[in-house]
């Protein structure tokens, strides 16, 4: 059996161990298995594998995606940009001999671990089809390892952005400090961070919603609920809005095509 599998912490929820298993038995694929794998640290990873040898391939979130990196042999150029990876593919290769390939830093294992990013690819594809040409200015909200994929993408498609985190950090805008005028100029907004998300449906950004008009786009990084309350003071101002199910979605299949592609590197 090929095992896959998901580590964070806490993981109450995975979307992607139900997201695969109906794959798998929509596909008629029998020899694999995906489960969750909760880990409070990463310097648990080491342990992990050596617990489960027939892992293949793991998904990394939170509060993993930046730490993570550390442990890799093999970090993808996106990922590398980013600072952050979701999707770790694992190969009998030894990085000792693939260490003559390219960048590996030889961590001492029998096996290999490429790390990679499918958040990137998720967001940019379901982020495209909802820009307009006057789209070119964004705030994103909160600056963890989701907002490093998020970033990556709004650079490479040449849009301006300001992140907006509680604490100050290199030129950030404190949540404290938005004002209308910042709404005004950055008509996409990007939630990446956890408020909203369930059982705290309650929850959202503080940001000055009354400035947000239907020229505006609202994206959530999260999927559950549907529509949280960020999405819904936007929908209600007439932006446009979408969520993190069709992210989740794309990157899943990403991750996936990664694993089971017989060469990744060029």
């Amino acid at each position: 059996m090929k095992h896959y599998g998901l580590i964070g912490y806490p993981l109450s929820h995975s979307f992607s161990k139900q997201y695969f298993t109906d794959k798998f038995q929509k596909e008629n694929i029998t020899d694999t298995v995906y489960d969750v794998y909760p880990i409070e640290h990463i310097s648990q990873l080491p342990a992990l594998l050596k617990e489960h040898p027939d892992l293949c391939g793991l998904n990394v979130t939170v509060p993993h995606k930046i730490s993570v990196l550390k442990y890799l042999d093999w970090i993808e150029r996106d990922a590398k940009s980013a600072g952050a990876v979701n999707c770790i593919r694992i190969t009998a290769e030894s990085p000792v001999a693939a260490a003559f390939a390219g960048e590996v830093g030889v961590k001492g294992h029998d096996f290999m671990l490429e790390g990679f990013n499918t958040d990137i690819y998720g967001f940019e594809m379901s982020l495209r089809p909802l820009l307009k040409d006057y789209h070119d200015q964004a705030l994103v909200l909160g600056d963890g390892g989701a907002a490093k994929a998020v970033k990556c993408v709004l650079e490479s498609l040449g849009i301006n952005f300001k992140v907006v985190t509680r604490k100050p950090a290199n030129d950030n805008i404190l949540f404290k400090d938005l004002k209308p005028r910042h709404i005004k100029e950055n008509l996409i907004i990007i939630n990446t961070t956890p408020l909203g998300t369930s059982p705290n449906v309650n929850e959202y950004p503080p940001i000055p919603y009354e400035a947000i008009t239907d020229d505006h786009l609202l994206y959530d990084l999260i999927y559950n609920p549907e529509k949280t309350v960020f999405l819904q003071k936007g929908e209600e101002r007439g932006a446009t809005i979408k969520n993190g199910y069709e992210m989740l979605i794309l990157q899943a299949e990403k991750s996936w095509e990664i694993w089971t592609a017989k060469n990744i590197h060029p």
